[in-house]
């Protein structure tokens, strides 16, 4: 064998070598904006999913169109205790699977009244084993709501923020004034 030849063997079995590590073969990547909690881009849709459910689309924006899964990881992940982060991941993993033990589907896949449906069960279960469920669903439904509440699409375009006092109206009647509609 001659000499260059070798040389150029091992240069590409080093080459080959330095490129091994950096492939990743894992299954999904692990969001790193969330730094207590592993969460994966197929959870978080699924969360989307369960938010969107509880506030869907009609002639307001759904949940999932403003983006409040992102709200509610963020305050899992900055404003709860360790065990709170715990029983909530536990709970976001395993829903899934309390959707097939339930109707024998995936979550993604039901309709939106078999969605309701799921989540009225879980949030009313009694059974102590399903406990993480109701936690986790309990967490999710009050996040949606709060960041669905405070959202800019609801500060600005459906109830415009005014500061306090606000507008001062001296001799109006109340027969005149127009309650806010905020429920679509």
């Amino acid at each position: 064998m001659k000499r260059r030849d070798a040389l150029r063997g091992l240069a590409l079995l080093t080459g080959g070598l330095v490129l091994v590590p950096s492939c990743d073969f894992s299954k999904e990547d692990i969001l790193s904006a969330y730094q207590n909690l592993e969460v994966t881009p197929s959870l978080k849709q699924l969360l989307a999913e369960i938010a969107d459910t509880i506030i869907p689309a009609g002639n307001l924006k759904g949940a999932a169109d403003i983006e409040v899964q992102d709200f509610i990881l963020v305050m899992v992940n900055d404003c709860m205790e360790i065990e709170a982060q715990q029983t909530f991941m536990s709970g976001l993993k395993s829903f899934d699977d309390f959707s097939k033990k339930s109707t024998g589907n995936k979550f993604g896949i039901l309709t939106q009244e078999q969605r309701e449906t799921l989540i009225l069960e879980g949030l009313s279960t009694e059974d102590e084993s399903q406990q993480t469920t109701k936690d986790f669903l309990r967490t999710t439904k009050r996040f949606t709501i709060q960041g669905f509440m405070v959202s800019e699409y609801m500060q600005t375009e459906v109830k415009p923020y005014s500061l306090i006092p606000g507008e001062y109206k001296g001799d109006v009647l109340i027969a005149d004034l127009k309650p806010e509609k905020i429920n679509g």
